[in-house]
């Protein structure tokens, strides 16, 4: 039986004291990929946001990766953060460094002191997003679908065991869309979990995965055909 890599059971989840889903219960097991889906404020965001642990959780039970989320301590979220990849919509790409220097940043921050062992991360990673001949570039030097590329290879740099990607094509026209979703595609078949938050329904049908949907403050599972 693969592992379960999150746990939720009856969970309610709130944006400071406002209520936003509720009895929410979910398990994913490693190596699946999980789309969330339903319209602007109903919910994605919010769930995301508990998951890496930038919303507490008040209510109910949740494990993710190990870390119990109703007892994480801020000094915690880092650690948790570490075990995560985590890919926003908007990149969040340093401007003023090149790439390289991007993924060096995170290594460095994330404790990494050799320097030949960074540098193979950094090529591993690139190389696993077909961007390995970019990392000299700088953000503005590339396209939309390159940036994201480039943050979908921070994300791998510490070996996560699950993807958190937020609207990752949210800004990205559809054929660079397909071409990121390839490459998530590809880093899900080598084995690795992930969970994608997107409204981008011609994705979901070109690359059907078990969905989950917000809706009227609940989350549940939809059949592909019922999207």
């Amino acid at each position: 039986m693969p592992e379960t890599i999150l746990k939720l059971q009856d969970v309610a989840i709130f944006q400071n004291q406002n209520l936003i889903l509720n009895n929410v219960t979910l398990e994913v097991k490693k190596g699946e990929f999980v789309y969330v889906i339903g319209k602007t404020g109903s919910g994605k965001s919010s769930f995301m946001k508990t998951l890496y642990g930038d919303l507490p959780l008040k209510q109910g039970e949740g494990t993710i990766v190990g870390y119990n989320l109703k007892t994480l301590k801020e000094k915690d979220i880092p650690y948790l953060r570490r075990k995560l990849g985590i890919v926003f919509q908007d990149f969040k790409l340093l401007s003023d460094r090149n790439v390289h220097n991007n993924l060096r940043f995170v290594l460095k921050a994330t404790g990494w002191k050799d320097p030949s062992k960074m540098e193979t991360k950094i090529e591993e990673v690139l190389d696993k997003v077909g961007m390995k001949t970019k990392g000299f570039k700088f953000p503005h030097e590339l396209s939309g679908g390159e940036q994201q590329r480039i943050a979908i290879a921070r994300s791998l740099l510490n070996d996560p065991e699950l993807i958190l990607a937020d609207e990752p094509t949210g800004n990205l026209d559809p054929q660079t869309s397909v071409e990121v979703m390839k490459v998530l595609q590809e880093i899900n078949e080598s084995g690795r979990t992930i969970i994608m938050a997107t409204h981008d329904y011609a994705l979901i049908l070109k690359y059907p995965h078990k969905t989950i949907k917000c809706d009227g403050g609940k989350m549940f599972e939809v059949i592909q055909k019922a999207v």
